[in-house]
Order: structure tokens, then C-alpha cells, then sequence
């Protein structure tokens, strides 16, 4: 008799919600007239993406009692992501994200996340999850603005860092969900005793080790997000006192892997024309993640990683619009 696969490989949890994203490629969001319903959320995104590249992945999280609760569990079960553990919340609503696209750089992005359903995951509903029998957990920053996400996430590190399950940290540092950036700072060192690998852009790095109110700038643009200033270097190097890998997201120029004791790795980019770089960091995610399952070096994990990354800033979405694996062996192919 053969038993009965494991739920899950990967873990993923926080943040989900439908994307609607502008099908009016250019236009000033005031002047949008039709948008595209996807599915969204780094968590949810990264799930999507490694199931995509032939992992399987499953997503904690919760949704409202509503249609788009029901919009989500449908893709996800499409995508082939496990969603058995995903808890519905009477009372809330799952959450909503409009996002416009400008190319090259303006990507207004207006997030509908009171009472969202996801901030409401607790340790209570993640605790019939056998986290402790998978090979990785992604946790992830936003789910750490307010509780009871909070201590679910906490509690999921926990458990998966006691079984010897790979922890990695996406910062995903959203100013528009923390009362105070400096707040951010705070709730992310909190967690690094469980993490063994930070994944971050070079501002969330800076975000991750904030101290000081001065590095905090407000910018009035289309661009919402306080810019946060630091010295990258000195904050990675910070960081890696308290988990034994940071992964430095570069945009185009790639990522650099840094570990404990060991000469960084840069990793160049692949040079493609940018329709949206929304998602790009998630489809980094998974394939950085995946390579690591699939038995890589980081060289090697990265640079897939950077392949799925380049794949979705020619595209116009996230989950919807991460690569398979035959997509990313041939851009890495040379294709």
C-alpha cells in the first residue's frame, strides 16, 4: 500500500487577496476604465509560483464568508495549491488591491485591507497544519502589523525552526499597513531567532534594521511609500548576526546572496524589456525557493530565481503570471 503524500513541501503564509489590476497599460489611474480580477498576495503569489515549477506548495491564510473568498480558493485549487488549511472568517472581508500600471516606474497600488480576513489568522486555525513535516515555510512581513496574524506567524516560525523546517523571511515591508515604519523594524527583529534565510530589495533591508525617524522620508508622488534610507552593506551585515543567509533582491542588476562567514555571491539579472515589475520579488521567491528544494546551490537557486523574476516584469500580473518550468529553463537557456 503507498502511503499518502505528505500535504505539503512548502508552507506559505500571510497576506491574500483579489488583484485588480489596470487593463489600461499606461493610463493615469484616475483615467482607468476596465481592470483584470487575479489572484494576489506575496504569500499566496509564492505558493502559486513554486506549485507552478512543480512543488508542492499550500497556502495559511484566511478569507471572509464572500465571493471573493470563494474567487480565491477556486484559483488556488486551479493552480494546484493545497488550501485545506486556509480558514474562512465570518465577519470580515477578504482583501482587495487596485493596481495601476505605468511603465517604466509608476505602479500605483491602493490596498482595501479593513477588517481584512487575512489579519485575523491565528494560532488556533494554523495549528492542525503538520508545518513541522514539510521541508520549508515562507513568513512574511505584513502579517506581522497587527495581531492575531501576529502570533500566528511567531508561533508557525517557531515550530517549523524547532523541526528543523527551512524558515525564509520575506520582509515584504508595505508602509501603508504600519502605523509607524519604525514599528516595522521592531516586529521584524522580533522573529529572526527562527529565520534561516531573509529575502529583501535593498530598502526593506534598510526598513528591517530602522532606528532612526530621520531615515524615514515622505515622498508626494504617485509613489505612496515613505522612501527609507541606510546604509545597505553595514544593515545586511547586521542582519546576518541573526540569520545565516540574506538574500539582497537587486531589480535588474540580479541579487547577491550573503552568508555567515562566507564571500558573497552576486547573481546578474536577465536583460528583458519591463511592462510591470509588480510580483517580481514573489516570482524570485519561488524560484529561488524551489532551486533550494530541488537540491541547487544558492548560485544556482538564485539565478532561477532571477530567471522567474525577469519572466513577470514582462508581464502585467503576479500569481497569475509566474512561469512554469519549461518557461524558465528556456529564458535561462537563452531563449
Amino acid at each position: 500500500m503507498t502511503a499518502e503524500p505528505l500535504p505539503a513541501e512548502l508552507f506559505t503564509l500571510g497576506r491574500s487577496s483579489l488583484d485588480l489590476y489596470s487593463d489600461d497599460i499606461g493610463a493615469a489611474f484616475a483615467d482607468i476604465t476596465r481592470f483584470g480580477a487575479y489572484l494576489g498576495g506575496s504569500p499566496l503569489n509564492i505558493a502559486v509560483g513554486a506549485s507552478r515549477l512543480g512543488v508542492r506548495a499550500a497556502l495559511l491564510t484566511a478569507v471572509g464568508e464572500d465571493q471573493v473568498g470563494d474567487f480565491l480558493l477556486k484559483g488556488l485549487e486551479r493552480e494546484g495549491v493545497e488550501t485545506r488549511f486556509i480558514s474562512r472568517k465570518p465577519g470580515t472581508r477578504t482583501s482587495a488591491v487596485l493596481l495601476g500600471i505605468q511603465p517604466p516606474d509608476r505602479f500605483p497600488i491602493t490596498f482595501y485591507r479593513e477588517n481584512a480576513a487575512d489579519i485575523q489568522l491565528s494560532i488556533k486555525d494554523i495549528q492542525d497544519a503538520p508545518i513541522e513535516a514539510a521541508r520549508a515555510l515562507v513568513i512574511n512581513g505584513s502579517a506581522l502589523a497587527r495581531d492575531p496574524s501576529r502570533s500566528a506567524t511567531l508561533s508557525a516560525a517557531r515550530r517549523a525552526h524547532e523541526a528543523g523546517v527551512t524558515v525564509y523571511f520575506d520582509l515584504d515591508f508595505r508602509a501603508d499597513q504600519w502605523p509607524d515604519p519604525l514599528g516595522y523594524g521592531l516586529s521584524i527583529r522580533s522573529v529572526l531567532r527562527d529565520v534561516d534565510v531573509i529575502l529583501g530589495t535593498e530598502e526593506e533591508i534598510n526598513a528591517a534594521r530602522l532606528r532612526d525617524p530621520a531615515d524615514v522620508v515622505i515622498r508626494h508622488s504617485m509613489v505612496t511609500a515613505p522612501e527609507i534610507r541606510g546604509d545597505v552593506a553595514a544593515n545586511t551585515a547586521a542582519l546576518l548576526e541573526d540569520a545565516p543567509v540574506v538574500v539582497v533582491k537587486e531589480g535588474e542588476r540580479g541579487c547577491t546572496v550573503h552568508r555567515q562567514n562566507e564571500a558573497p555571491i552576486p547573481v546578474p539579472g536577465f536583460a528583458v524589456e519591463v511592462l510591470s515589475v509588480l510580483g517580481a520579488g514573489d516570482a524570485f521567491a519561488a524560484g529561488l525557493i524551489t532551486g533550494r528544494l530541488r537540491g541547487m546551490d544558492w548560485a544556482q537557486s538564485a539565478r532561477l530565481g532571477n530567471a522567474c523574476g525577469a519572466i513577470v516584469v514582462t508581464r502585467i500580473g503576479c500569481a497569475n503570471f509566474t512561469p512554469t518550468w519549461d518557461e524558465v529553463q528556456a529564458l535561462m537557456d537563452g531563449g
